[in-house]
């Protein structure tokens, strides 16, 4: 599956295509956060990869460290610099102060262990946690760009639902003039009727341009939230409708949330992180053990070179450093505070988003009603406005503003389905369960 929405992506951003892209909120949100697609996605990635070389850099710490080194040096010496002064008791005998030229070949292995460090083993620790948060990340990147594309294709749907009632419009507004002018010819109608009816076609033709213009910028932004070519022709699948939503609690959405969203889940690692790197900083002052030893071979030339090796352990306690341990404990304490602080705003954002999503929705859901039964009446209205005008026991005006009414009628049905799609969006965002609404 994954192949096949690569192979996809492939094509639309080289230009090759078949035909339309035919294209469901699914398959646009599959493509969106494939690793080719939304360019938060790939930044996401790289962060994940960054956060992993970091762990690894981490670990190198625990590890032993290994070197081989080849050299060979000529030199000259002042014996007396280093303070060797040779006097030897023979008249006229001098011992040189100055000797060389001579060459020193050297061969050898060294290396170094750890053998006991905790805040080195604590920091590892903690950039284990990074490595989980940049998962958790990636994750919370892939809901926000789902959301994204998710509000762009019904932008998309939305702009195509307002073409179609446009262009109903327009057929209405042709049957109109057609029966202001039968009207007319049989004697029972007028010329202003006439020229009514044309200002209504010329007024919903109009309005018809506009939505055509305006679908083809919402399916731009589609595009470039996808992340394909802006050259692409779609073909939007899916359309505006009402798809029930399963009662919940506020109580329920707001468990669901705290468990489900991703960018929770990654603030409380950073949390963990910045609380482990903080132990990491005040565990500096305990003493670090560590082993080293080399080994090779030394001379003045290859033929004369002998083994030779140096072997021990090193401890370190930490005396005076000038204070700058104590200011890298005072910061790192401060940091791991300030995550705490951002996890408690988060956990509050939650809850706020939660609530305002359930209230929209059920606000959404009131006005899809209300529009139906807005557009029914309107419907009716005109219907029979149309034959009071057949019958000639009504004049165009009323015809003309049953038309006004159902035209209005239709705008309110679209925008309170949008409204309706628009609040399952966010508050499936709000819960983090984008993706998974979307399947």
């Amino acid at each position: 599956m994954r192949l096949l929405f690569v192979c996809l992506l492939a094509m639309t951003r080289s230009g090759y295509a078949a035909g339309p892209l035919q294209l469901s909120l699914r398959r646009a949100v599959e493509i969106a956060t494939s690793p080719e697609g939304n360019a938060k996605i790939q930044l996401s990635g790289e962060a994940l990869k960054q956060a992993e070389s970091r762990s690894l850099e981490a670990r190198a710490a625990l590890l032993p460290d290994v070197e081989g080194a080849f050299s060979k040096e000529n030199a000259t010496r002042n014996l007396q610099a280093v303070g060797i002064s040779v006097t030897v008791p023979i008249p006229g005998f001098h011992f040189p102060a100055f000797v060389g030229p001579f060459s020193v070949i050297d061969a050898r292995f060294t290396g170094t262990q750890s053998v006991f460090d905790y805040s080195s083993i604590l920091r590892f620790r903690a950039s284990k946690v990074g490595v989980e948060a940049a998962k958790s990340d990636v994750s919370g990147t892939e809901e926000q760009v789902a959301a994204q594309v998710a509000r762009a294709y019904l932008a998309a749907i939305r702009a195509d639902a307002d073409v179609e009632v446009a262009q109903a419009n327009v057929t209405l507004s042709e049957a109109v003039l057609k029966q202001s002018e039968n009207q007319k010819a049989a004697g029972t109608g007028t010329g202003i009727e006439i020229t009514r009816a044309r200002v209504q076609l010329a007024n919903d033709n109009q309005r018809l341009l506009v939505a055509r213009n305006q679908r083809r910028s919402a399916q731009l932004q589609l595009m470039r939230a996808m992340g394909v070519r802006l050259d692409t022709e779609l073909e939007l699948t899916d359309r505006l409708a009402y798809q029930p939503v399963d009662a919940l609690t506020l109580e329920q959405a707001r468990a669901q949330a705290l468990k489900e969203r991703p960018d929770y889940a990654a603030q409380q690692e950073r949390e963990s992180n910045a609380r482990m790197a903080a132990t990491a900083t005040r565990m500096e002052r305990l003493p670090s053990v560590s082993a080293f030893g080399d080994y090779g071979s030394s001379g003045t030339a290859i033929t004369n070179s002998l083994p030779t090796r140096t072997i021990g352990f090193q401890v370190k306690v930490p005396i005076f450093d000038g204070g700058r341990r104590d200011a890298r404990r005072e910061e790192s304490a401060s940091q791991y505070r300030a995550e705490k602080v951002r996890t408690n705003d988060l956990k509050e954002q939650i809850e706020l988003d939660v609530r305002l999503a359930l209230d929209a929705l059920q606000s959404a859901d009131d006005q899809v009603k209300v529009a139906r039964e807005g557009l029914g009446l309107a419907q009716n209205e005109l219907t029979q406005a149309r034959r009071r005008y057949d019958a000639g026991v009504a004049v165009s005006v009323e015809v003309t503003d049953a038309q006004t009414r159902l035209e209005r009628a239709r705008d309110n049905q679209t925008a309170a389905l949008y409204n309706y799609n628009l609040a399952r969006i966010d508050l499936a965002q709000a819960m983090g369960a984008v993706r998974r609404s979307v399947q």
